[in-house]
């Protein structure tokens, strides 16, 4: 079975509830964060938006040292700048995937902070990673929404926020 075609399917699915969660970030809270070890939301809603970029970077090096490339990020002042930078991030990682051949995702690839090593995998899994560090985010966003009294959307069903709209059909069903 190709590992890419399984990935590119992920991406579309993951994107539906990415985009909820980024559309439902109001710009007035980007400067809210609910512990000072946090991220802001604007922080915090950016990653999330850029980690689709990973993918091309990972796929184009051999490495990602943090103290030869200090971490930047966009800065954004809107939601509406917001999802257009997913939108592009998005674009940009599929498009690395779908111009990629399977072997590209055997060799390593090195995260590290000058000689920490942090991880050392083959591309397919810090491809996986990226995945699983947008769910992650997505949830941390959601609690950070949750705090601020901001409905959430659901992820694989619906959430607490939307579930009045199922329980009338529950109902008429039984």
């Amino acid at each position: 079975m190709k590992i890419i075609p399984m990935f590119l399917k992920e991406m579309d699915q993951e994107s539906i509830t990415t985009r909820k969660m980024l559309a439902s970030v109001p710009t007035d809270k980007f400067d809210w964060r609910p512990h000072p070890k946090s991220m802001t939301v604007r922080e915090l809603a950016t990653h999330i938006a850029e980690l689709p970029l990973w993918i091309t970077m990972v796929l184009n090096t051999t490495e990602l040292d943090f103290a030869a490339n200090p971490y930047t990020q966009e800065k954004l002042d809107s939601n509406t700048e917001l999802l257009e930078y997913f939108e592009r991030s998005l674009a940009t990682g599929k498009a690395s995937l779908e111009n990629a051949s399977e072997d590209d995702l055997l060799p390593e690839w090195t995260l590290r902070n000058g000689d920490a090593i942090y991880d050392v995998s083959p591309k397919s899994e810090v491809v996986r990673m990226t995945f699983c560090q947008i769910v992650h985010h997505r949830a941390q966003l959601g609690v950070f929404l949750r705090l601020l009294n901001i409905p959430i959307p659901g992820s694989y069903g619906p959430s607490a926020d939307e579930m009045h709209m199922y329980e009338g059909s529950v109902a008429a069903e039984a």
